[in-house]
């Protein structure tokens, strides 16, 4: 049986690359750790593969069945029991799966001096049909800041700057019974079932730290998490301080989040106003060290960016990170990381039919389709490493093609320090002498991380 149609080269080679992927990494070993499998009928590889390739497809599956052009060898209730298997450990799947694929085969490709991290967001994951659909709930989208009808999908991923996995999630309903629209089923409170549905109506900062534990207990590692203003509480910060990593993340401009600050304890506002700011075209406005303090917990030593808003020059954010002995500039920059998981939510909703790809009402079946929605990215993700990353290729590629760069505006810097020196002597003459003088001084201006880039470049 050919699980995807090879009726053109386009087709075969996404049949390889999948059935590659699926090899590599030991996926049928997985599932069946994760209690996903069938006691008889269709091998559960055959269905999982034809799900996880049906995106590539030409048409849904409902699509195939009404024009007549599914030719697969298992009917349409086998398909949705799939998706419906409440023995089905899920968010345990995409947590191993992402373990195998970051550990043996992304981490040998990165140095251990380049910053990994764990990144924590939320995004919207409405439902139409929200009546029907068990625990869909009133939840508020951050994003144009009202309420919707669906869920929250809490996401917690792992990136180096290069590349970005999703590792585990939470598909979150409303703790309050008042918002809750869908059914609420009954359940053994000892099966997976039960545990889920609990996890899904519990507080996103609590869910947000059972799920890194689950992650590091699976073996993942990384030496920074990155979070925006909706889960940067200091309660929340020293949890994960307590897991051994450092956070950098967006400060909440809440008066009711205080820091203390000179003996005091300051919100960011008070904060904010109390200091004298930089001046002209600074990276950032204000750098000054706190205390997150939080009572029956030890105080935690940490350090306040304050950046210009790039929506708005005349306003400000703020940045924390618990790692003091980071540069300005590098919690800038690392902070930038985090926006990897905001064009992952966009390929998901956009190209992968994460909202618009399956259609159904029972929570465990939404859990299965994001988790197979995930392993779709991460099947993108490894294959755009292999294009773009020659040390791929092997172990003589491996020993003479530099790393991945981290950012690369590094790249796009030293094209625009060169043209300007350029232009700079055709225009002045300048001697060899005035333009290392030159040279040296532009250096000097530069931002640590900067220098370190554009200085053996430039001299070479």
């Amino acid at each position: 049986m050919s699980i995807i149609p090879s009726n053109s080269s386009d087709d075969k080679n996404i049949a390889c690359s999948i059935q590659s992927f699926l090899l590599r990494f030991h996926v049928a070993q997985l599932l069946r750790q994760c209690g996903i499998a069938k006691i008889k009928g269709v091998p559960v590889m055959e269905l999982f593969t034809y799900i996880l390739s049906n995106v590539f497809r030409m048409g849904s599956f409902y699509m195939q069945k009404r024009v007549g052009s599914f030719h697969e060898d298992f009917s349409k209730n086998t398909y949705y029991r799939f998706f419906q298997n409440v023995h089905a450990n899920w968010l345990r799947f995409t947590t191993l799966l992402s373990e195998r694929i970051v550990n043996r085969y992304l981490r040998p490709l990165t140095s251990d001096s380049r910053e990994d991290c764990f990144v924590i967001d939320d995004t919207l994951f409405e439902r139409i049909g929200y009546k029907c659909t068990e625990l869909a709930a009133r939840v508020f989208d951050h994003v144009d800041m009202k309420y919707r009808k669906g869920f929250r999908l809490l996401t917690i991923g792992w990136t180096d700057g290069c590349t970005f996995l999703p590792i585990n999630f939470s598909l979150l309903s409303s703790p309050k019974d008042d918002n809750v629209l869908g059914k609420i089923g009954e359940f053994d409170k000892r099966s997976l079932c039960h545990k889920r549905r609990v996890m899904a109506r519990t507080k996103a900062t609590k869910v947000m730290v059972e799920l890194l534990k689950t992650a590091i207990k699976a073996g993942h590692k990384a030496k920074y998490v990155l979070m925006d203003s909706w889960f940067s509480h200091p309660s929340q910060i020293l949890d994960i301080k307590e897991l051994g990593m450092n956070v950098i993340a967006m400060v909440k401009r809440s008066s009711k989040i205080r820091y203390r600050f000179d003996g005091q304890m300051k919100n960011i506002k008070q904060i904010w106003a109390a200091c004298k700011k930089r001046r002209g075209r600074s990276k950032y406005l204000l750098s000054v060290s706190v205390q997150i303090c939080v009572p029956g917990k030890e105080p935690v030593d940490a350090r306040i960016v304050c950046v210009r808003n790039r929506n708005n020059r005349k306003d400000w954010i703020a940045l924390i990170s618990t790692d003091v002995s980071l540069s300005e500039e590098d919690i800038i920059r690392i902070y930038g990381k985090r926006w990897d998981i905001e064009v992952f939510f966009k390929a998901c909703k956009s190209t992968l039919l994460l909202t618009k790809g399956y259609h159904g009402l029972s929570y465990d079946a939404l859990t299965a389709h994001i988790a197979i929605v995930f392993v779709r990215y991460m099947l993108l993700a490894v294959a755009k490493r292999d294009n773009e990353d020659d040390r791929t290729i092997g172990e003589l590629f491996y020993l003479m093609v530099s790393e991945v760069a981290d950012l690369t505006y590094s790249e796009s810097m030293l094209i625009i320090a060169t043209a300007m020196l350029d232009a700079v002597q055709g225009m002045f003459r300048l001697t060899d002498a005035q333009m290392d003088e030159l040279l040296e001084r532009f250096m000097n201006n530069l931002p640590e991380h900067l220098r370190r880039c554009l200085q053996p470049r430039l001299a070479a």
